[in-house]
């Protein structure tokens, strides 16, 4: 709202024109959600330890997981509320991609809120049952992939990463394919948020990856270049991702270890329905499997461990899933763990970077 209202002052006033960049609203954007947490973060923490927001541990979990108990949780409400303030300061909020974006992470966050509400009711970690998350999860994945696919002009194909000549059309199929892609991100990303800072680490360098896919597929100039999909408007998506950018890495702050304030199903949902549906709109769907590499590793960790234990009646692969509790229970320092994480999180968005240059 404040960026519209600048544009048409720009008649007067010839400096808000820099308004126009969208590098410019890029880092006003994350500038903007991270100060928010800076100045309204600690209260925040201090009203969720107030009404008794906290987190229930696993019982079944590793040893060293039990001290977490009642650690103040649903930290993303906060990511959401910095993010989306500081979009509508920045952002066209006309613009149809903003508008998807918004009401597919909201949905997203609705289904986490009542799972952590659920848990903190129940004084246990029991929410949703896995049957519920996932049939809310698809509903909202279905309905976005149809606002995709009916969009003007949207174009329901699959590119594969460094493959110039492969193009599958997918037609109405897309519709499926798009409800599997935001919910397979969803369910990773919550995989993954197990030890102090492991999720939100990975989450800021694949949104990172992904703002500039968003700002060059926008660019029509740029697109062609690269011999990207331009998607009119994509560079907005930008600007949302950079909010985001921005809102995680003031939840960083205080989710660092040893941690004051846990995402929770909320925060984990709603942030890997980000990472999915901006890979869709951008038409790099199969690049998250490179740039999410970490909560790819960690889903089939999940997949890997329940269906060996099924077939040899009790057997396992890891000494724990996901894959994090297994290096846990090696004698990794948490630190350890997220850190390296961190590391190959970072490799693995250089590399989708660097398909850019491989057509």
């Amino acid at each position: 709202m404040l960026y519209q209202l600048l544009i048409d002052w720009t008649a007067d006033v010839s400096f808000f024109n820099v308004f126009r960049y969208f590098t410019f609203r890029i880092i006003l954007a994350a500038l903007t959600s991270m100060v928010l947490w800076f100045v309204f973060g600690p209260k925040f923490i201090a009203a969720v330890k107030c009404f008794q927001i906290k987190q229930y541990v696993r019982v079944d979990g590793p040893a060293s997981h039990h001290k977490k108990n009642g650690t103040p949780t649903m930290g993303g409400v906060m990511v959401l509320a910095a993010s989306l303030c500081s979009c509508l300061m920045w952002c066209d909020v006309f613009s149809t991609p903003v508008r998807l974006m918004w009401a597919v992470v909201l949905g997203y966050a609705l289904i986490g809120l009542q799972d952590d509400w659920l848990k903190i009711r129940r004084r246990r970690n029991e929410g949703l049952t896995g049957r519920q998350k996932l049939a809310a999860q698809a509903v909202i994945g279905l309905a976005a992939g149809y606002a995709l696919w009916a969009s003007p002009g949207f174009s329901p194909t699959l590119t594969a990463p460094g493959l110039k000549n492969f193009v599958l059309d997918l037609g109405p199929l897309y519709i499926p394919f798009s409800a599997l892609v935001l919910v397979g991100a969803t369910n990773a990303v919550n995989l993954t948020d197990g030890l102090d800072g492991l999720a939100i680490g990975p989450i800021i360098m694949a949104a990172g990856t992904y703002m500039i896919f968003a700002y060059c597929a926008g660019n029509s100039v740029i697109a062609r270049h690269l011999q990207l999909t331009g998607v009119p408007e994509a560079s907005e998506v930008a600007v949302v991702l950079a909010s985001l950018i921005g809102s995680s890495l003031g939840f960083l702050w205080y989710n660092c270890h040893p941690s004051q304030l846990f995402l929770g199903d909320v925060g984990s949902l709603s942030l890997g329905a980000a990472l999915g549906l901006a890979a869709l709109i951008v038409k790099q769907e199969l690049m998250l499997i490179i740039v999410g590499g970490i909560f790819v590793v960690e889903a089939l960790s999940v997949i890997m461990q329940v269906s060996f234990f099924k077939a040899t009646h009790g057997r396992r692969i890891f000494l724990m899933a996901p894959i994090h509790h297994h290096f846990e229970l090696k004698g990794w320092p948490e630190a350890k763990i997220t850190v390296r994480f961190w590391i190959i999180a970072i490799i693995l968005g250089l590399a989708g970077l660097s398909t850019l240059k491989l057509r």
